[in-house]
Parts: C-alpha cells; structure tokens; sequence
C-alpha cells in the first residue's frame, strides 16, 4: 500500500469528499480518484461510497480508517524522529478560531510563526459556528468557553474574562445598571436566540432574563452595535481592551454579580502523536497571548 493512497482516504473520509481531500492534500481532483482506486485494488475491497457530490464510508472502509489514520501517524512520528530539532513545523496546519479571536489575536501572530516555519503553510477559518474538526481536517481549533465535547483533547490556554460594557453615549443616555437585576431594564445587545445571561452570585449561578431590540449572529457585528451606542454587550476582555483604553467604551462592574469564569482552549482530535506542527503553533499562541496580557 502506497501512503499516499491512504491519505488521500483518510482526508476525504474527514471532509466527506474526494474534491474537499484534493484541495487540503494540494493535488487534482483526478489524481485524489486514482490514488483511492489505486487503494481500493491493494486492499482488494471497496472502501467508499460514491456520488458525483458527497462520499460515505462502506463497512469495509469504516473498519479500515482506524488503522489507515494510525499508519500515517506512525509516518509523521518517524519523520519527526529524524528531523532536526530546529527544523520546524512543515504541511498544511488547518485552524479554526471564532472571527473576533482569529482577527485579533490569531492573524497578528501568523506572519512571524510562519517566518519562523518557512516549509508550513496555514489556513485558518473564522467563523462563530462551532465545527466538527474530524470531518472538516482541522488540526487545531480555538475554542472560547466551558468545553462539552469529550470525546476530543483539550489544552486550557488562558483565562478568558468577559466584561459587561456600553458606549459613554449610551450611557449618556441610560444609567448604567449597578446590580443584576437593573439589566432588565436596559437594552440587552445578545447573540440570536440567547434569552438569559449567566452570573455568578455568591457561591450559586443565576441565570438573568435580557433582551432588547438588537441581536445577530456574530459577536464582532454586536461588538459594533456596542460601539454605536445601542446597548449592552457582553464581550470578553481581549476584545475590548484597545476600546477601553480609547474611551470608545466603558465597563459596567456589578455590585451583587459577576460573570461566569470562561477559559481560552486549543482542541485537536487526538493526544496520539500530535504531530509538529499542531505542538509548535499551541506553544507559539500561548506565547502571544502572554504577550498581550491575557491571562
């Protein structure tokens, strides 16, 4: 069996498609379908299902995939085993990181570790949905909040405090709210769909009713409503911080209530032979992040 063959299998069992694995293996779509039938004689069995659009897994390639992955892991350990220990990170690292966090905090870093690590090249998805690593090929994902998922492998980062914060023309405007319950007065700006915001008030969570007449489905489009003075945003202090500084806007304590403790994470989908590139790009956040003083 040629390893090339496997990863082509491997990469369109995770994206759910030939051309998806062509495009993150870098080759043509003709050459990922030769290489899969090339396999699929070696083994002398069919391993997928295909149509012209998607491609699922017969049992045969559900039995295979375990020990396809485990080879070309294997691969990567032995390489790494062999390189120099200063040679760096070298493929494609796929991320994924919420917009605001991959805007802020992960683009500004890119050049330098990628300086640092001339044969890598990078992609990075911004987005506020929540993606499936495995199917989708991510290598690292930045992930802000309490993680639920256990079936992947977490590494707490950093801190994550969030902020209650207005524009002073909003302020100007309305009193800020001085305990919990005055939020129910003022103009909420929350994530569509979200009804309740969670403090922590003493040792007991509560979960405090909000609203108003602006929500969205992205963070950086309330970030902005804040700015224009249209409510009450909740935003994490990372995001904020240049706009305070400025006086662009001011952060609302409460008396009786703080907000629950987030944290920041990177998630990969496996602790087994992490490969390089997903190690180096971990330590090089942490790094920025103490930079900029999150902690």
């Amino acid at each position: 069996m040629d390893l090339a063959d496997i990863a082509v299998f491997v990469a369109a069992a995770r994206a759910g498609s030939l051309a998806a694995a062509a495009r993150r293996l870098g080759i043509p779509p003709m050459a990922a379908s030769r290489r899969l039938a090339a396999l699929e004689r070696a083994l002398a069995a069919r391993l997928v299902h295909r149509t012209t659009r998607a491609l699922s897994l017969t049992a045969e390639g559900e039995a295979f995939l375990p020990h396809a992955q485990a080879m070309l892991e294997e691969e990567a350990a032995a390489r790494a085993a062999i390189r120099p220990s200063d040679a760096g990170a070298s493929g494609v690292l796929r991320l994924t990181a919420s917009a605001p966090f991959g805007r802020k905090i992960v683009a500004p870093m890119i050049p330098d570790f990628m300086r640092a690590n001339p044969d890598l090249r990078v992609d990075l998805l911004a987005t506020d949905s929540i993606m499936d690593i495995v199917a989708n090929g991510i290598d690292v994902a930045i992930r802000i909040g309490v993680l639920r998922d256990n079936s992947l492998i977490a590494r707490r980062l950093a801190d994550n405090p969030r902020k209650l914060c207005a524009a002073p023309d909003y302020l100007a405007r309305h009193a800020a709210p001085t305990v919990l319950a005055d939020l129910a007065d003022h103009q909420c700006l929350t994530v569509t769909g979200v009804t309740h915001w969670a403090f922590r008030v003493g040792e007991r969570v509560a979960q405090q009713r909000v609203g108003g007449a602006f929500t969205a489905n992205s963070v950086e489009i309330l970030h902005e409503a804040c700015l224009g003075g249209r409510g009450i945003a909740m935003l994490s202090g990372w995001n904020i911080q240049e706009d305070v500084a400025a006086g662009r806007l001011v952060e609302i304590p409460l008396a009786d209530a703080t907000l629950e403790a987030w944290s920041i994470w990177a998630v990969y989908p496996t602790a087994r032979l992490v490969p390089a590139k997903t190690r180096l790009f971990i330590d090089a956040l942490t790094r920025h992040l103490r930079s900029q003083g999150v902690a």
